[in-house]
């Protein structure tokens, strides 16, 4: 893995996310005691090195041993190969038949924490954790940008289905499978082929999902004033979304929403539940002040 992460940093990545606990991969009749490692280890040491002479953050997962308990955990490593941040596996799966032992005596962690790098704000979830859709909902509700997944299995559509519905970047890292990199739509955008050992992908957090309620003709405005400056697709036809990516680092997102007179899907929705609530306890909805002011809903 220590190989594949050096041709990986080739690359020059801002940010690498390794698979689900791959130090004890396969490795089978060991206590739990001889699968983890503390904090730091001998694994998040050997890739601390590799991050800080490539000026890379990277995420590790592997087995933790902390307090007397141990974890299933993903290790964030900065671009100075400090130890930035950890997720514990809130959801580890059965490993016996009465549900009285987690992955051979795994301590769930207790929450769906975010972390603030320098490329943006991530969230990690691991593997059984897709079981779970209130924490990827935590994640949302805490404004992450993108959600890394590593895993032992490939997670199919359920990825796809969180990154649509929360409209944030999920990007997956499997034992075995696809891995891939799916955009805030639920789009795939680039996974791994039969003779991949990793992927690479270009992506800006800075971006925007919006609803097409009161903004027919967004995308063409942009189109036309900033030409490929700025990526705006409809990645899943006929949910009436749209993602807006500037590529180019002098424009930003909140510069075009004051110039283009558009909100996040999300406030779209949060607009509704605010009026639903009163009217809910019998009261008239309050007047609300939208950026898209008076323009027609479903007309340009």
């Amino acid at each position: 893995m220590l190989d594949t992460l050096d041709r990986a940093l080739e690359h020059e990545p801002d940010l690498v996310c390794l698979p689900e606990a791959f130090p004890t991969a396969g490795l089978k009749g060991l206590a739990i005691e001889a699968k983890t490692e503390p904090i730091p280890g001998p694994t998040t040491e050997a890739v601390a090195k590799r991050a800080a002479g490539h000026r890379c953050s990277i995420i590790c997962p592997v087995k933790t041993a902390r307090d007397g308990r141990f974890f299933n955990s993903a290790v964030i490593i900065d671009r100075t190969g400090a130890v930035c941040g950890v997720y514990d596996k809130a959801c580890p799966v059965t490993s016996s038949s009465d549900y009285t032992v987690f992955e051979d005596g795994v301590t769930p962690g207790p929450s769906a924490p975010v972390f603030d790098l320098d490329v943006g704000r991530i969230g990690i979830q691991i593997c059984f954790d897709a079981g779970f859709p209130e924490n990827w909902r935590a994640l949302e509700r805490q404004r992450a940008r993108l959600v890394f997944w590593p895993s032992a299995y490939d997670g199919g559509f359920s990825l796809r289905a969180y990154a649509y519905l929360h409209h944030y970047y999920v990007i997956s890292s499997v034992r075995r499978g696809v891995s891939r990199v799916i955009d805030p739509l639920g789009a795939v955008v680039c996974e791994t082929g039969a003779d991949d050992d990793f992927i690479v992908r270009d992506i800006n957090l800075d971006f925007v999902v919006y609803h097409g309620d009161f903004n027919h003709g967004i995308a063409r405005r942009i189109e036309a004033a900033y030409g490929d400056r700025v990526a705006v697709r409809n990645s899943a036809p006929g949910s009436a979304h749209y993602l807006v990516e500037p590529t180019d680092p002098a424009v930003t997102c909140e510069h075009l929403q004051q110039e283009f007179g558009f909100e996040a899907t999300a406030l779209y929705h949060d607009r509704h539940r605010r009026a639903y609530r009163r009217m809910q306890k019998g009261d008239a909805p309050e007047p609300q002040q939208p950026a898209h002011a008076n323009r027609p809903q479903y007309g340009r």
